[in-house]
């Protein structure tokens, strides 16, 4: 297994080219022309591998899905779910259900100036109405140069940095490190034997990352 990092590989797949219908988001003449609905997994799935960097929700917890619309085509995705390590909740909440994370945020290139603080905005208000969800917590990833501006636009606050980490790349895709250890009535799932074998045969590898921007926002 071989660990790189983050100089000796790739940080994306290439140009993303909207299509036609996501290029008319620019036509807009105010953000508030975006109209946000929640969505399923399956109809926000296409999207985040398309426009969001890591290309995948692979082992995702997906809780509620929202998407951004513009003359009915999807041009954002927000993803909220519980957070991925047992027990991390701890230390934003008193009990499990008080917290959940922002897990992906992306929106296509062409939508107008404030639209994620905007589509933030609306889904807060969301989980607010139709929730007991009190702490929202999110990570701007500082490898792919995010510091959390968008975020702090927010009204979140800033409370630190994670630790160091890693996350497997394999085939153009970026998936967590525990990944290779999800396991289904004690056995490894498919997905994870396939990664856990891509890395023992050099197809796959481990990137260093260094540590996350934590973002925390209290719903009142």
């Amino acid at each position: 297994m071989v660990l790189k990092s983050p100089s000796d590989l790739p940080k994306t797949n290439g140009t993303i080219i909207p299509s036609k219908e996501e290029s008319s988001a620019m036509n807009a003449s105010s953000v508030k022309e975006y109209e946000v609905e929640l969505l399923t997994r399956n109809e926000i799935t296409a999207f985040i591998e398309k426009w969001h960097y890591s290309h995948s929700i692979n082992g995702l917890i997906s809780d509620y899905c929202f998407g951004l619309t513009y003359n009915d085509t999807l041009i954002g995705v927000i993803i909220y779910g519980r957070m991925a390590m047992a027990n991390q909740w701890k230390k934003y909440g008193e009990n499990a259900s008080d917290v959940v994370e922002l897990r992906r945020l992306a929106c296509v290139d062409t939508t107008l100036r404030n639209t994620e603080s905007y589509f933030i905005a609306k889904t807060l208000k969301w989980l607010k109405k139709n929730t007991a969800i009190k702490i929202v917590v999110s990570y701007a990833d500082t490898y792919y140069g995010h510091k959390g501006t968008i975020y702090q636009a927010s009204n979140f606050n800033y409370i630190g940095k994670t630790a160091k980490g890693k996350f497997i790349l394999y085939d153009g895709k970026h998936y967590h490190d525990k990944t290779i250890r999800t396991k289904y009535k004690g056995k490894l799932k498919p997905f994870a034997l396939e990664v856990k074998q891509a890395l023992e045969r050099g197809e796959a590898y481990y990137v260093k990352t260094p540590g996350k921007n934590i973002y925390v926002y209290e719903i009142k």
